[in-house]
């Protein structure tokens, strides 16, 4: 049999789970169905493993077994012979012998072995006569399994199981056994559901019973009465829309694309890294799973349906744009699952009811379901605000049956160079968003010469859905709820959701090689450095985020500076240059561009101490209060823009780790409460510096918000003319300043941050729907002289002086916006030789 079958195994080997085993004491293993090619697999991977095997005499106490194994059900019937529980006379001596020695103990292992991983299909005809549960069937069908599937073999050990604790409960020997059989009996159901997932209905079953179903009846009515249409119209309306969304499972898909991404993964990465998925696997046998990845590439949904597939876990129903139901690759997709979705609802009530009713299908059969729920591609390489709309769906289907409890996964995707980068990089700049075309999988296989490093998966910590709205809203469960489950309540809790969704999504990022490369680089003024200096700079910046630990579930490189770099290099994205003095490494225009979407990968990490070091960067000393008072005022905003986890209750503990951090790398002196910088000359100064920028550009931004409010006055604007004065006047900043990152005047980010302060109520909006605001803003603007260079503060400050209107009566900021110049212009004047000097002493 095994010049056929190739074995693999999942969950641990009983020798790998550390206390929960003892060598000491005997093993036995239980399988659920009688079966002699699940023995000999078994039997296979002992020996491979070292471990006790299943056809060896089982001695214990008083036992001497003729094997180390039992099975959970036994054959009864005599032409269908139907598989039936029993209490195996092998268990019953066991639990005997275990009960009159109380020092004996047995250790239950059970094991469970897939031919293949196809879900069962709900209403097919032959299900019969190749049912599992009936003996004939399975003889003939387990014969076919092994031809067709036996390469594709997964044995899954689980965790074993004491009979002394369950013997030393005290009940009597028929209670005991059936407590025992339970146990197993729920463990293997569990385990089957969370690897092949609940039985499939047929597709053109569901879409029936979504038609038939009550919700869509009366949203058929609905339309027949609003748009004047027949019963029979709406009906096929509603049955087109139900198969333009459904899934289309099928397992020989699934294969065919596990070949060809094996082959593709191999071909365009060298590895690809998993990391936290062992509390996944145990949350699927009890729970439903709701995937939420970050979304940073077209091969997202793929990369992950890969991975947990490998790794034994079912894979999802995803949610995937209508325009990628292309000819050919749509049905492809289908076929693995995906499920397609309309980029807006707005208009058509019936499809918005047939969606919603086949999603709250999914979720109330137990299908594991993946949505992206920033609603597209991540062009800017950080994690964008949350998208609603998918999770208001969840929430509402939950309210309306929660029987079975939800898991939401947050999953980190990153790549050391993502397939997409430039495309994005030229849509930044305004160039319109290109259609998807099967075309692009040719160029695609084009790119395949390239070398596109490592990419990571790391899953994050699970929310579950019941501690959440027992948080967000006590008594939920016993509340009463509209037709639509649409409490008032929901959209605060659906905000709150996505927030905190997007906060352990970043919670369990993956830094890798040109995240550090990319935070240096950029952060140096004419993005180059000597080699020696890079590399000891790298090595300062990787320590310096160890120091603090964001969170348990960030991964870091275990390469040193020099390693690093020499990855790096092999993705040909930065250049060498040498000299008689040394090597030289540096960015060309391009890649310096494409930097910034890996550097922006990791800017919430950097973002605390950073802003620390920005205040260092043009004042020599704080007290730890100042440093307190500035980094209150501005944590909310870098928060909302880059989803940090700590609340602003817990930002002065945080804040005074890292002042402890950035003491002990010597990055700051200290003297009594206060903080000094080093020496302009020193080390310590270049790497403060070099990490000082990286906070440098949304504080840009902040401030160019703030100065074109002050510009135009309280009452004078609205949000929108307020976001597109701001793109433009970032877009002049770019040009007179060398700013070369289409990031830095993206449209989304100035809107966030405007919306930031309409919550923190900095500024509201009037009943003209333009906004007004009082002297807090003006106190914003003062603060810019801390934290910006002087030409930067300078530009800023021309555009806004130079094209200010006439000052409007009762303004709260004409009079303060002339004071802040004034005493602008004259503090620039006394700090702009000092500036300049610590520039060319980092150039230096």
């Amino acid at each position: 049999m095994f010049l056929w079958v190739r074995t693999t195994v999942q969950g641990q080997m009983p020798l790998q789970f550390g206390d929960a085993v003892d060598p000491k004491k005997p093993i036995i293993y239980v399988l659920r169905s009688r079966s002699q090619s699940d023995l000999l697999v078994l039997e296979q991977e002992c020996i491979k493993a070292g471990l006790p095997r299943p056809y060896e005499t089982f001695k214990g106490t008083d036992l001497n077994e003729q094997h180390s194994y039992f099975f959970l059900t036994k054959p009864e019937g005599l032409i269908l012979q139907r598989e039936r529980m029993y209490n195996s006379p092998r268990l019953i001596r066991m639990v005997q012998s275990v009960t009159k020695n109380p020092n004996t103990d047995v250790q239950v292992v059970p094991v469970q072995v897939f031919w293949g991983r196809a879900p069962q299909k709900e209403e097919s005809a032959l299900k019969l006569l190749f049912a599992w549960n009936y003996n004939v069937g399975s003889r003939f069908k387990k014969f076919l399994a092994i031809l067709f599937h036996g390469r594709q073999t997964m044995i899954h050990f689980n965790a074993p199981m004491s009979l002394r604790e369950i013997v030393d409960e005290g009940q009597d020997e028929a209670r005991t056994l059936r407590k025992i059989n339970r146990i197993l009996r729920v463990h293997f159901r569990q385990l089957h559901t969370s690897v092949n997932g609940p039985d499939l209905s047929h597709r053109r079953t569901l879409v029936n019973s979504l038609v038939q179903s009550e919700v869509i009846q009366r949203a058929i009515e609905t339309e027949v009465k609003e748009k004047g249409i027949s019963e029979e119209q709406a009906t096929l309306k509603a049955r087109m829309y139900a198969n333009e969304i459904a899934s289309d499972y099928s397992y020989s898909a699934v294969r065919f694309m596990e070949m060809l991404l094996t082959w593709f993964w191999n071909k365009i990465y060298s590895g690809v890294k998993v990391n936290h998925v062992e509390p996944v696997r145990e949350l699927a046998k009890s729970h439903e799973i709701v995937y939420l990845p970050c979304h940073r590439s077209h091969i997202d949904y793929l990369l992950l349906s890969y991975v947990l597939h490998h790794h034994g876990l079912q894979i999802p129903h995803i949610a995937a744009g209508i325009n990628l139901n292309m000819p050919v690759v749509g049905s492809l997709l289908r076929r693995g699952g995906a499920f397609f979705i309309r980029r807006t609802f707005k208009g058509n009530q019936l499809y918005s009811n047939v969606f919603h009713e086949y999603l709250h299908t999914l979720f109330t059969r137990g299908f594991p379901t993946e949505f992206f729920a920033e609603g597209g591609r991540s062009r800017t390489g950080r994690t964008l605000k949350l998208k609603t709309g998918m999770l208001s769906i969840m929430l509402r289907s939950y309210l309306r049956s929660n029987q079975k409890p939800l898991a939401l996964i947050p999953v980190y995707i990153g790549y050391e160079k993502v397939l997409e980068a430039g495309t994005y990089m030229s849509e930044l700049r305004g160039k319109k968003k290109k259609k998807e075309s099967p075309l692009d999988i040719v160029r695609t296989l084009g790119a395949l010469k390239d070398s596109f490093g490592e990419a990571f998966v790391n899953f994050g910590e699970p929310l579950l859905l019941n501690d959440f709205m027992d948080q967000e809203q006590p008594g939920w469960r016993e509340q009463e709820y509209d037709q639509d489950y649409r409490p008032k309540w929901l959209k605060q809790a659906t905000n709150s959701l996505g927030e905190e969704i997007a906060c352990r999504i970043n919670n369990a990022a993956a830094i890798n090689s040109v995240n550090i490369v990319s935070a240096v680089l950029l952060s140096t003024p004419r993005q180059a450095l000597g080699e020696e200096e890079l590399v000891q700079l790298i090595n300062g910046i990787n320590t310096l985020i160890a120091k603090v630990p964001y969170s348990d579930n960030i991964t870091h490189p275990d390469l040193d500076g020099r390693a690093m770099l020499q990855q790096v290099e092999q993705l040909k994205m930065v250049e060498r240059k040498s000299d008689s003095l040394g090597d030289l490494i540096c960015l060309n225009e391009r890649n310096a561009v494409l930097m910034t979407y890996y550097r922006n990968n990791i800017l919430h990490l950097l973002a605390i101490p950073a802003f620390i070091c920005r205040l260092f960067a043009h004042s020599h000393k704080y007290t730890r209060s100042e440093i307190m008072s500035y980094c209150n005022n501005f944590y909310p905003y870098l928060k909302a823009e880059l989803f940090i986890r700590w609340s602003v209750e817990e930002l002065e503990g945080v804040v005074n780790q890292w002042l402890v951090a950035l003491e002990e790398a010597g990055l700051l002196n200290r003297d009594g409460d206060t903080f000094i910088r080093p020496d302009s000359s020193s080390t310590e100064f270049i790497t403060l510096m070099v990490l000082s920028r990286a906070m440098q550009q949304p504080l840009e931004r902040f401030f160019v918000v703030v100065s074109l409010l002050l510009r135009n006055g309280s009452g004078n604007i609205d949000p929108e003319e307020l976001e597109k004065q701001s793109k433009d006047m970032a877009q002049r900043l770019s040009i007179l300043h060398g700013l070369n990152a289409p990031e830095f005047f993206d449209k989304t980010l100035f809107r966030h941050f405007i919306g930031e302060l309409q919550a923190r109520e900095l500024v509201e909006i009037d009943e003209h729907g333009k906004l007004t605001f009082g002297d807090q803003i003006v106190l914003m603007a003062n603060d810019s002289r801390r934290l910006l260079p002087s030409e930067m503060r300078h530009s800023i400050r021309q555009v806004t002086t130079n094209q200010a209107p006439e000052p409007v009566a009762n303004s709260s900021a004409s009079k303060p916006e002339k004071s802040e110049n004034e005493t602008a212009q004259k503090q620039d004047q006394s700090e702009s030789a000092t500036e300049k000097k610590s520039e060319v002493e980092v150039e230096h």
